[in-house]
């Protein structure tokens, strides 16, 4: 990928009619976004009416942001592998999986590749540092979603 992160994008619905077309054509949608790695935190990004008492309402895009190493400078923030290898340290099992869940996701894996080689169907290639296979983009425009870039 052309960089490494993780979240999580939730894209509120749409309106169903757009009444402030002065500002934008297309409403954006409202998004919550969980910020996994590397910057973990937590965004809101929002339309809000600019505020004044004109008669033209005019819309902006506004974001909330709480950034874990902005809003904690003095804090150190562990990565994911780090606090993985401190609570395997204590004995603290309740972060790693049983060998039941590995057995079912592997069942699942399995199931995966049963279809592939039903199918035939060969991966897709993609060179490296870029955002993956086409393809991947035309199998999400089917069901109207997209990739959050």
């Amino acid at each position: 990928m052309m960089y490494k992160r993780s979240e999580i994008v939730i894209n509120f619905k749409q309106l169903p009619h757009n009444i402030f077309t002065e500002s934008y054509r297309e409403l954006p949608a409202n998004k919550l976004i969980i910020h996994l790695q590397p910057n973990e935190g937590i965004e809101i990004q929002m339309l809000n009416k600019i505020p004044g008492i004109d008669e033209n309402i005019k819309l902006q895009k506004t974001k909330l942001d709480l950034s874990f190493s902005d809003t904690f400078k003095n804090s150190r923030i562990f990565g994911g592998y780090e606090k993985l290898v401190l609570e395997a340290m204590r004995g603290n099992p309740t972060l790693f999986i049983s060998r039941e869940e590995i057995e079912q996701a592997w069942a699942w894996i399995d199931s995966i590749q049963n279809a592939w080689e039903a199918t035939n169907e060969e991966s897709k290639s993609y060179p490296a540092g870029s955002w993956g296979p086409v393809a991947s983009i035309a199998m999400l425009a089917k069901d109207g979603r997209a990739w959050e870039e």
